[in-house]
């Protein structure tokens, strides 16, 4: 997808060099630092430029290729002190710094998190999952059925590669970068701790907000 995690903000423990994918410990990530979930951003396509809002920090407009420090700067007050501490930010043509070690994009459940808010007793935002397309219609935990599976999503084609493995992330309130739910606890009732899943592209297209999806 244009733009989905074409940045990432390395620390100074980082073994990668932003010239190929690396694994996620090799950035700043909410798992370590739940602070980072309260950060929402806007991209202005034509100038690259990102404008970032934290409830803790005001908003700050910036080019990440040619002002990293500024964005340093200002993602450092909500970094763990205790932590190794950001300093440099990555580009990465082509596929970005997906969670996954293939070129992939997530797709969500709309039915799979009603049914974990129950078990969890509390609402579940959207924004927790950091899903790249939602989709209803199917029933609660349908998706993991689909992996091999191929996939049509408007005029693009997919391939279901993997449930998504859930890390500490998600516990963190992406209003207030605050953990207030044991997401992992309540997956782990079901037995697993997996949410979405993860598909590889095999045909690229445009897809658009109600689009169908279907097994093909």
């Amino acid at each position: 997808m244009p733009y989905d995690r074409l940045w990432a903000i390395a620390h100074e423990a980082t073994k990668a060099d932003g010239t190929e994918w690396a694994a996620c410990q090799n950035f700043g990530r909410v798992a370590k630092t739940p602070a980072l979930a309260a950060i929402s951003t806007t991209l202005d396509e034509r100038t690259e430029t990102i404008t970032l809002h934290h409830p803790d920090q005001p908003d700050l407009t910036v080019q990440p290729d040619t002002e990293k420090s500024r964005l340093i700067n200002w993602i450092t007050p909500l970094c763990d002190a205790s932590r190794a501490q950001p300093t440099d930010v990555f580009r990465l043509e082509g596929r970005g710094f997906t969670d996954s070690p293939f070129a992939s994009v997530s797709l969500c459940n709309v039915a799979s998190q009603t049914a974990l808010e129950e078990i969890a007793q509390a609402p579940l935002q959207s924004e927790r999952w950091r899903g790249n397309f939602w989709f209803d219609g199917a029933a609660a935990w349908d998706e993991f059925d689909w992996v091999g599976r191929e996939m049509r999503l408007g005029t693009a084609l997919l391939k279901i590669e993997a449930p998504i493995r859930r890390c500490m992330a998600t516990a963190a309130n992406p209003q207030t970068g605050l953990r207030d739910v044991d997401t992992l606890k309540a997956l782990n009732t079901l037995g697993h701790q997996d949410f979405g899943i993860y598909a590889s592209i095999i045909k690229s297209g445009d897809v658009a907000c109600g689009d169908q999806l279907e097994l093909v």
